[in-house]
């Protein structure tokens, strides 16, 4: 799954050690989602991935996440575990390869369908 959007807040990196021994580290990003009601999406990058796309404040991006839940005491937990991240290029438009589709446009086809939309009550023979 793919996320498109702006990084609006990077959370503090978060360490700890698992049962083995092994530290691990963690660090959480906000990012927005563009669109008629915009919608923040909280994401996390583990260990050396942190390090190796450096995120900041501001960056437009392409996340690709995977979405797991799991049950911990009868609760629900969601993470949503960022595997990739493109940079988007300040030149580029919306929509472009790495982006989600736009259905902004009505696809052109049978135009038969919209012949009585200039009047869809022409034909109407409803008592109501």
């Amino acid at each position: 799954m793919e996320i498109t959007g702006k990084i609006v807040q990077t959370l503090p990196k978060q360490t700890g050690s698992a049962k083995n021994g092994t530290t691990w580290e963690k660090q959480e990003f906000i990012i927005e989602v563009p669109g008629q009601y915009p919608k923040k999406v909280c994401f996390n990058l583990w260990g050396d991935k942190i390090s190796k796309f450096n995120i900041q404040d501001g960056q437009d991006l392409t996340i690709s996440v995977d979405v797991e839940s799991r049950e911990y005491n009868g609760r629900w937990y969601t993470d949503i575990r960022a595997w990739n991240v493109a940079k988007q290029n300040a030149g580029s438009a919306v929509g472009g390869t790495n982006s989600a589709p736009s259905f902004d446009a009505m696809p052109s086809g049978d135009q038969s369908v919209n012949s009585t939309a200039s009047n869809p009550f022409e034909d109407d023979d409803l008592p109501f």
